[in-house]
């Protein structure tokens, strides 16, 4: 259990950043009446199940050194 919680920790985590990086980027911004509005674009799908894989991991890599 120790070794599967350990590869969904650094999958999650790989999968958290890049797909993170990708959805920030994919937001666009515009200024009105002197303020800046940002509408997002992206697809966060990606990101919160890499976010439950990371969690899970966690929670298994937990579980293994007990």
């Amino acid at each position: 259990m120790k070794t599967v919680g350990m590869i969904l920790l650094i999958l999650g985590a790989i999968g958290t950043v890049v797909f993170g990086i990708q959805a920030m980027q994919d937001s666009e911004s515009f200024s009105f009446l002197g303020m800046d509005i940002a509408v997002s674009t992206a697809n966060w799908t990606p990101v919160i199940i890499s976010g439950v894989m990371l969690v899970i991991g966690l929670v298994l890599t937990a579980q293994g050194k007990k």
